[in-house]
């Protein structure tokens, strides 16, 4: 019998074992890539405006069969770039190619010179400087990375979020109006395999004319408001309605009649901001009223200010106010003057007024930074009664020192109504108050909510997110 070569032998046993090994290789491939394929695709896939919002929303709907949802580990939802945007994208590529390419050839083209001359000076009419000759090829270099990085393919849909295996729909914020979209939805294997995306039809989100989203704000100012209008009526029609005692401003008569007794002037500084600041606005109605009491207690009153529109409306205010005492002949405007717009100029002509004049009585009621302990320590030294009123906090315990009196906050604004018991400065202030209780009781359920859901979870955490994200709204 013919024997057999030994290598001809093993070469056949090799040849015989090739499909065995193809077959194991194949499933094995299969077993670590997904074994049994990518997971089944979303159907009805659907996308359509946002009701009720700014235009700047769409929701993007699907459906899967429920009794896969156990294989999957979620849905990938993708936005197809507008046409603006995929040229951003490609010029971005562009100036990226083109850097890094031009940044490579540049530093690789230039040879250690040997000397300064020889890097920067031409060696004759055609031969151009090593750097110059660097440069031109770093920029060619450079052209050509920018053309093959604009030919490249460019995928037009980047994800914009994932959903939960549970969910069949996902919120897209951040668009932009009347500008039209296209989604995908894919779904996510859990063994990191993708199906087949599934497109939507194209979406044009509308500008609404009420924001839904924003309904329990309007439904709380349309509260607050009602409150308000009901106080005030409340107020007209006789109801009395107590104001607790402000110290501060029941002391203004007495610090007004001494500036009578004594023959010396009232000074009044309505802060040093213009009146687009409401405390500007709240210090230049108390001017009136203490303006009205110095005409009846025939007291001179100055006030100097850092603001030309400041002027005209405390002219306006104290003219009022003379008039309503019936005695317009001793209104005096030029004791109501500018000064300067810069602040510490204005601080040192009130300073020297205050040590030249000697006023008796002074009044702060407005906006005030570092010139407050200034202006207020000037005054102490000069033995006057001094009142003061702002909301700066930080400007608060330099009065509290130095003055006699001083209004904190809400009492600055609260002023006039308290100074002029009129019905419907009363009424408003009221109203406020009963609309700060409310926000007070919003805050107790909120953070008994929150205190609740963060122990138990379930239903008080619900609800506390639903009061912060959805109820207090901004």
């Amino acid at each position: 019998m013919r024997s057999v070569p030994v290598a001809k032998k093993f070469d056949g046993r090799r040849m015989n074992a090739r499909p065995a090994l193809a077959l194991l290789l194949t499933m094995w491939c299969a077993v670590t890539t997904g074994a049994l394929g990518a997971p089944p695709a979303p159907t009805h896939v659907t996308a359509e405006d946002f009701p009720w919002d700014d235009g700047t929303n769409a929701m993007v709907r699907w459906s899967f069969d429920s009794a896969a949802a156990g294989e999957v580990a979620g849905f990938r939802i993708s936005r197809k770039l507008t046409a603006d945007e995929i040229a951003l994208e490609r010029s971005e590529r562009r100036v990226k190619a083109a850097e890094a390419a031009y940044d490579k050839s540049f530093n690789s083209a230039l040879e250690p010179a040997t000397s300064e001359e020889d890097y920067f000076v031409e060696r004759d009419a055609h031969s151009p400087t090593k750097r110059q000759a660097a440069i031109d090829r770093a920029t060619a270099e450079a052209l050509a990375a920018a053309e093959r990085a604009d030919s490249e393919p460019l995928s037009e849909f980047r994800a914009i979020g994932r959903a939960d295996a549970n969910d069949v729909s996902f919120k897209v914020t951040t668009l932009t109006a009347e500008t039209p979209y296209e989604f995908r939805v894919t779904t996510l294997g859990a063994d990191d395999s993708e199906s087949a995306g599934v497109d939507a039809l194209p979406v044009t989100p509308e500008r609404q004319a009420f924001v839904g989203e924003r309904v329990w704000l309007f439904i709380l100012l349309v509260g607050l408001c009602s409150i308000i209008i009901g106080a005030i009526a409340l107020a007209r029609g006789g109801f009395r309605m107590k104001v607790r005692r402000i110290a501060g401003l029941d002391a203004v008569d007495e610090a007004i009649g001494r500036a009578t007794e004594m023959g010396r002037p009232v000074l009044f500084i309505p802060g040093i901001q213009d009146m687009d600041n409401v405390q500007t606005v709240a210090g230049v109605t108390i001017l009136s009223r203490v303006a009205k009491t110095a005409a009846e207690y025939d007291a001179k009153i100055e006030v100097p200010t850092s603001r030309s529109l400041v002027m005209t409306a405390c002219r306006d205010a104290v003219q009022g106010a003379y008039y309503a005492a019936g005695r317009p002949e001793a209104y005096n405007p030029e004791a109501i003057r500018y000064i300067t717009d810069e602040q510490f100029g204005y601080v040192a002509y009130v300073a020297g007024r205050m040590v030249r004049e000697k006023p008796a009585t002074c009044i702060y009621m407005g906006q005030f930074y570092a010139e407050s302990l200034l202006l207020s320590e000037n005054g102490n030294a000069i033995h006057a009664i001094q009142i003061a009123g702002t909301a700066e906090t930080s400007q608060l315990p330099f009065f509290v020192a130095a003055c006699d009196y001083t209004l904190i906050g809400e009492e600055f604004f609260a002023a006039s109504a308290y100074l002029s018991g009129e019905p419907t400065q009363l009424g408003s202030l009221f109203g406020q108050d009963i609309g700060k209780m409310l926000a007070m009781l919003l805050i107790i359920i909120g953070v008994t909510l929150a205190t609740l859901g963060a122990l138990y979870g379930g239903n008080a955490q619900r609800a506390a997110d639903y009061l912060a994200q959805t109820v207090l709204k901004q």
